[in-house]
């Protein structure tokens, strides 16, 4: 495990790095579920309290740790290449990937990632960014796909308002388009307020790195929760993270 090291804002020390360690993966694992299950009220299959599922066996694993080797934060990423022989990318369960997928180039996918509650002042999700940034350069990917969830607690109003406002400065080409297999429902026009509302903090990463909404929301009842698919060209990548690794490739 390479690893990188940080002093988040609280003056505690943080160490990253992409991890094959059964232990380390089983961590994130009970950190994923301690944050989707029993904060966010998820319902998820869950083994001895942990979350996995049938992707996790194939997906590099991104994590964080504190000063005491406890895993805050974590993510996972599945290639391409490894999706394609293993039936499909996770968000497949939720959109038709068909148009997208016909654009030449490679693709991965950003899943399951989440902070501890005491680490969620940016520099833990800082460093997964940039774990995940490096990685995407070295091998050679072109597209990065993930999933951003929107809370319907108050029946999808939120989820519509804020889909509205990402479309229309985020939104992808045709060619880039997918369709959901549960469509979230639509709510009348006049009933959506026009004034903005906060967008969720991964989502908001999202944009400000320059990714792109591919088309509606899908209704994710295991989260309870609207999903936008969100597509990210990685030569588009925020200077600090892409700029910065293609530079060391080209150099190395």
């Amino acid at each position: 495990m390479q690893i990188q090291s940080a002093v988040a804002s609280s003056g505690r020390k943080l160490t990253s790095g992409v991890t094959t360690e059964p232990a380390r993966i089983v961590a994130a694992q009970r950190l994923r579920h301690q944050i989707f299950t029993c904060e966010y009220g998820a319902d998820l299959e869950t083994d001895g309290g942990i979350d996995q599922d049938r992707f996790d066996p194939w997906c590099e694993h991104f994590v964080v740790m504190d000063q005491h080797s406890e895993v805050v934060a974590t993510t996972r990423l599945l290639h391409g290449d490894v999706a394609a022989r293993i039936g499909g990318f996770y968000s497949e369960d939720e959109f038709n990937l068909d148009r997208l997928k016909r654009n030449p180039g490679v693709f991965a996918e950003l899943g399951r990632t989440c902070i501890h509650s005491d680490y969620r002042s940016g520099a833990a999700l800082s460093m997964l960014w940039s774990e995940v940034a490096k990685y995407l350069v070295q091998e050679g990917i072109d597209y990065l796909l993930g999933c951003a969830s929107i809370s319907m607690l108050d029946g999808g109003y939120k989820a519509w308002r804020i889909t509205q406002q990402v479309q229309q400065e985020h939104l992808a080409a045709d060619d880039f388009r997918v369709i959901p297999k549960r469509t979230l429902p639509h709510l009348a026009s006049h009933q959506l307020k026009t004034d903005k509302v906060a967008i969720p903090p991964l989502l908001r990463t999202y944009m400000r790195l320059g990714a792109e909404v591919c088309g509606e929301p899908c209704w994710d009842p295991a989260f309870r929760c609207a999903d936008l698919l969100v597509l990210l060209h990685v030569d588009k990548l925020a200077h600090r993270y892409a700029r910065r690794y293609k530079l060391e490739a080209r150099t190395a």
